[in-house]
């Protein structure tokens, strides 16, 4: 058995070393460098039935510390008082602007038609998408800028710092946050061009209007469920500068509000993280499962193994690190760290079946592949 467990502890000592260096090293959204120029900024919101959350949304936007900006809301159809609350908040507010969404055309998803419209009307130099449900500390332009300049960026993106409010949100959500800070350095999307070390979220894209005009837009992955990784991976195969940050402090969202929100939500991207590579995914998987629960079912059998007390105190020691630096809840992360991730996993392979069956159900929108 001693095999097994070598087998286990070598990608685990990667996964803790990746951990660690984000936490420590990884570029943070929060950390503000000196702007040397300020351009006109374009914040583009696609927004369907958000009357819940759209008003927070724009609170956040207009208390930025930054001039130069406008924000345009596109109300995608919504049947509730989406367009209505983002019209009062257009009156008293001159950078607030509300279009109307066309119809959505065959072949596009609906939020990649909604961001298409958005960026044709876009006045900025640099534009920015956000989502509705998102919220934004007051330095997020700013700070978003200020890498851009630094580092000569022609995109940028953030993991915002995920909200969460009931248990099963607390029990899956921090894994995207295990799945991000653990397989992937984040300093990899700036000083790696390969797409195959691409990242984003949709919640915060930054661009400069020429570069997202090059690579085609969301017109160029109009059918793409997880369009934020495929904008990045056009970007970097075009030889564009990128970098994706942890957002901890500065993009806030709630993701989802319920179990049901979680397992649909979730069963809409998980698949899509890998680029829809069965075979890289799979592999993850097992990986993750290997990793972080069947070490659990192996104490029952070999409970003194100073090997295997190792592989779980690694096991606790990333999900302690990853909550406490970037705030997830530590005593659900840490104590229901082997549930979280075979019921993640159990979503995977729920996204896996649900993307080759043909479809997926979001907010009242079938997603056709087939």
């Amino acid at each position: 058995m001693l095999w097994i467990f070598w087998i286990i502890l070598i990608p685990l000592i990667i996964l803790t070393a990746t951990v660690l260096f984000n936490s420590l090293f990884g570029p943070f959204l929060k950390r503000r460098h000196e702007l040397k120029f300020h351009p006109r900024v374009s914040v583009l919101i696609p927004a369907r039935n958000e009357e819940k959350n759209i008003a927070t949304c724009l609170d956040h936007l207009l208390a930025q510390d930054y001039d130069s900006f406008e924000i345009i809301v596109l109300d995608d159809q919504s049947e509730d008082r989406t367009a209505t609350i983002v019209s009062k908040y257009s009156r008293d507010h001159a950078r607030i602007t509300l279009i109307s969404g066309q119809i959505l055309p065959p072949g596009w998803t609906g939020k990649n038609w909604a961001c298409h419209q958005l960026a044709q009307v876009a006045a900025g130099q640099i534009i920015i998408f956000t989502d509705a449900d998102t919220q934004h500390g007051h330095a997020a332009i700013m700070n978003s800028l200020g890498w851009m300049q630094k580092y000569q960026l022609d995109m940028l993106s953030a993991f915002p710092q995920q909200i969460t409010k009931t248990f099963s949100e607390k029990l899956i959500v921090p894994v995207i946050d295990f799945f991000v800070y653990g397989l992937l350095p984040l300093w990899t999307t700036y000083y790696f061009k390969s797409a195959a070390f691409a990242a984003a979220n949709g919640q915060w894209i930054v661009f400069k209007k020429t570069v997202y005009e090059q690579i085609g837009g969301h017109q160029s992955v109009k059918n793409e469920i997880v369009e934020d990784v495929e904008l990045n991976r056009q970007a970097k195969r075009q030889g564009f500068k990128t970098l994706t940050l942890a957002g901890t402090k500065t993009v806030f969202c709630r993701m989802y509000h319920s179990a049901g929100e979680v397992w649909h939500g979730f069963t809409k991207n998980f698949y899509g993280l890998t680029g829809h590579r069965g075979r890289v995914f799979l592999l993850i998987e097992l990986l993750l499962l290997g990793c972080c629960v069947l070490p659990y079912g192996l104490l029952l059998l070999n409970p003194q193994s100073f090997l295997l007390w190792i592989i779980l105190s690694l096991n606790l020691l990333i999900r302690a690190v990853l909550a406490v630096r970037f705030k997830h809840p530590l005593i659900i992360s840490v104590v229901l760290h082997p549930f979280a991730i075979l019921y993640a996993a159990v979503i995977g392979m729920n996204s896996f079946y649900q993307f080759h069956w043909g479809y997926f159900q979001w907010k009242d929108r079938k997603i056709q592949f087939r």
